[in-house]
């Protein structure tokens, strides 16, 4: 039996890339071919946003060094929870690390030698199920993530559109109720108070909180204790037939329809996908989105309507884009080591940089 050395060296002219997830509690890297098939893994814990930035790297360099002892692999997708430059490079801020204006991108680079590319981690995740998730066959995606918040990404004619300063995509601070709740984020009526994990886990404890009849599953699941309530608990028992609970999500779908009909009036997508932690319950949160999408549409009943469909790929979703990202980036990278040769400008898109 061929070994997986042997087994990688037969595709490694297709391009083995690693790719990396840095969440706020764990750093998952893995090998991934170009068909986003995910051929060895690894984990580490992140350390604490109190370490210093060098911490982080030589945890993200260990990983990597790990995989890299049976693999040949050509580059390094690296996928950021927190703000990446246009130029895929430097972390300006991350909440849950101490990166701020952390050059990432050529740290990296000089330790592991080899190309890197960094990039938010919404944008990773969004870029492969547009890729090779959901959204596959559709040239204009919009992918939402619904997590502790709510992020995500457009995907307009096949490619990732960042914004001009890479900062698109941060859906979860539209404004849907004037003067609503008060988000971390410093405004109030953000998106993410109504349609996150956060905001369905708050929905829950409050009601259990109030002692109400209607949330006696949820208290004798969580043996009295509301704070023991989480998001995956309601999605749970929502799916085991708790009312409460399937009324919460109803609820929670109804918001992320809202915003969902709004982000079709800016982007006229084909299909939205959604994925994240809370849409692992599936039509009961999809359904009544895809109901208040539809009261909330413009010019609906004269327009064709996009799809509303659940992320394919999971938590592997964020690797696999990342190492996408980074093969993409090859044919550039080696464009320009021949032009630092000749000391010629490098172009990409029409700028000269």
């Amino acid at each position: 039996m061929a070994s997986s050395r042997e087994n990688a060296a037969r595709i490694h002219h297709r391009g083995l890339v690693i790719g990396v997830d840095i969440g706020g509690s764990k750093i998952a890297a893995g090998v991934v071919t170009p068909g986003g098939r995910i051929l060895a893994r690894c984990r580490a814990e992140t350390p604490d946003r109190s370490k210093s930035p060098k911490v982080v790297e030589d945890t993200i360099c260990d990983v990597v060094a790990e995989l890299r002892r049976d693999y040949p692999v050509r580059a390094v997708g690296v996928g950021a929870a927190g703000f990446v430059d246009e130029q895929r490079a430097t972390v300006l801020f991350a909440p849950h690390l101490s990166w701020r204006e952390e050059p990432l991108r050529e740290a990296l680079r000089t330790r592991l030698q080899l190309p890197v590319v960094v990039e938010n981690d919404a944008n990773a995740a969004a870029w492969a199920e547009a890729r090779v998730g959901a959204g596959r066959d559709c040239a204009d995606t919009v992918v939402v993530n619904l997590g502790t918040g709510i992020g995500g990404a457009v995907v307009i004619g096949g490619e990732l559109y960042r914004g001009r300063h890479g900062m698109a995509g941060e859906f979860g601070h539209m404004t849907v109720v004037s003067g609503g709740l008060r988000c971390e984020c410093g405004n109030r009526g953000c998106w993410e108070q109504y349609a996150s994990g956060n905001a369905v886990t708050r929905e829950a404890r409050e009601l259990a909180a109030a002692d109400s009849p209607v949330a006696r599953g949820l208290l004798n699941a969580v043996a009295g204790t509301p704070s023991l309530i989480t998001g995956a608990l309601v999605s749970e028992l929502a799916r085991a037939g708790d009312l409460a609970c399937t009324e919460l999500l109803e609820e929670a779908g109804g918001w992320l329809g809202l915003g969902l009909a709004n982000l079709a009036a800016a982007f006229d997508p084909e299909l939205f996908v959604v994925g994240g932690g809370v849409s692992q319950s599936g039509e009961l949160l999809l359904a009544p989105a895809r109901r208040a999408f539809r009261r909330s549409l413009t010019g609906r009943g004269y327009r064709p309507e996009p799809g509303i469909v659940a992320a394919e790929l999971g938590n592997e979703a964020g690797l696999i884009g990342a190492a996408d990202l980074a093969r993409d980036a090859l044919p550039r990278w080696r464009q320009g080591r021949r032009q630092s040769r000749i000391g010629g400008p490098i172009r990409i898109r029409g700028r000269s940089r």
